[in-house]
């Protein structure tokens, strides 16, 4: 199931994300509402005035996924969440302290875009083409480290399909070329993270409008590609 969050969320207002599975498939359902990513492994938005209905389906360990509230990034926190309401050094991280000291030793790589990333593991398994679906858990920060969203709060990853726009420009470049298994950092600038900003909420902070944000993105799977 997936969480709406500011972090997939393009510009305009928050809304929660629905999924029901039973054995075989999961639909999603979007309703326009305040809003916010189900690891199968470890802990670690888009605005719309009608509802879309997407369904795909799931074998095996990835049926796992069962009835879920998903909060976009750039959504409100959903009470009784994973973490939510936490002071922010309890907060769930995708990246502690040993891995920050590592991250200094990675280097950074630049696209044309502006994007910056450092790749924190590399994963094994397949690479989402664009237009699939992914399962995805995410850390969304701002520049000084404090945390305006994450899905590992929410307690399931987030599920969005490549290139279509359903999140943030930058998180959508940034999860091409990772695999299944990897994580990564996202220093998405201004110009790709969200054009109006997102307001504070108790234990989040505001973003502004064109104003860089950092990812830690976690790839879990990508159904019809994973379960091969």
């Amino acid at each position: 199931m997936a969480f709406s969050s500011a972090l997939l969320l393009p510009s305009g207002p928050n809304f929660v994300k629905k999924a029901r599975c039973n054995p075989r498939i999961l639909s999603t359902e979007r309703i326009p509402i305040l809003c916010v990513h189900c690891s199968a492994s470890e802990n670690g938005l888009k605005t719309l005035s009608k509802r879309i209905y997407e369904d795909f389906t799931l074998s095996g360990r990835r049926t796992m996924i069962g009835m879920v509230l998903v909060t976009s990034v750039f959504g409100l926190p959903i009470v009784g969440s994973h973490g939510a309401g936490l002071p922010p050094e309890e907060k769930p991280r995708l990246c502690n302290e040993e891995c920050e000291k590592e991250l200094e030793n990675i280097p950074m790589v630049t696209t044309e875009s502006g994007l910056q990333y450092k790749d924190i593991k590399i994963g094994e398994g397949p690479s989402p083409p664009i237009g699939f679906q992914v399962a995805a858990n995410y850390v969304a920060m701002v520049p000084s480290g404090q945390i305006f969203d994450s899905s590992l709060e929410k307690g399931q990853p987030y599920i969005f399909r490549v290139g279509a726009g359903q999140v943030v420009k930058g998180l959508d470049e940034g999860i091409l070329g990772m695999k299944v298994g990897g994580k990564r950092r996202l220093y998405i600038p201004g110009s790709l993270s969200f054009p109006k900003g997102l307001t504070s909420a108790p234990g989040r902070p505001r973003v502004a409008p064109n104003s860089p944000v950092i990812f830690d993105v976690s790839l879990e799977y990508v159904p019809g590609l994973d379960d091969e």
